[in-house]
């Protein structure tokens, strides 16, 4: 496999783990961002643990979507993160506006 093989086959990826993103980010209420990764889930806890300078972080997340190019599964129930770096949480904003389903 080429270079230019391998680096076409990383650009397909990602391009299809941003459309899997987008068709996915509407069931989620919250974003995660840590330095090595970003999710969506339903449920986040922050712990801070340690003082002074020891300080990290204890996060868990339930209902999560990991954006991982190389993880088979995404969607995991739960997902623990223990980190010395920063940990970047949001709540998702809402639809005003929801579209009617068609019911019987």
């Amino acid at each position: 496999m080429s270079s230019e093989d391998l680096e076409k086959y990383e650009t397909e990826m990602e391009l299809a783990l941003y459309r899997e993103y987008r068709d996915v980010v509407g069931l989620f209420s919250h974003v995660v961002e840590t330095e090595r990764r970003f999710y969506l889930c339903n449920s986040v806890d922050v712990k801070v643990c340690g003082e002074g300078s020891e300080v990290y972080f204890d996060v868990t997340m339930h209902d999560a979507w990991v954006w991982d190019i190389y993880r088979p599964a995404r969607f995991a129930k739960q997902v623990r993160v223990v980190t010395f770096k920063d940990v970047n949480v949001e709540e998702l904003a809402q639809p005003d506006l929801e579209v009617p389903k068609p019911g019987f």
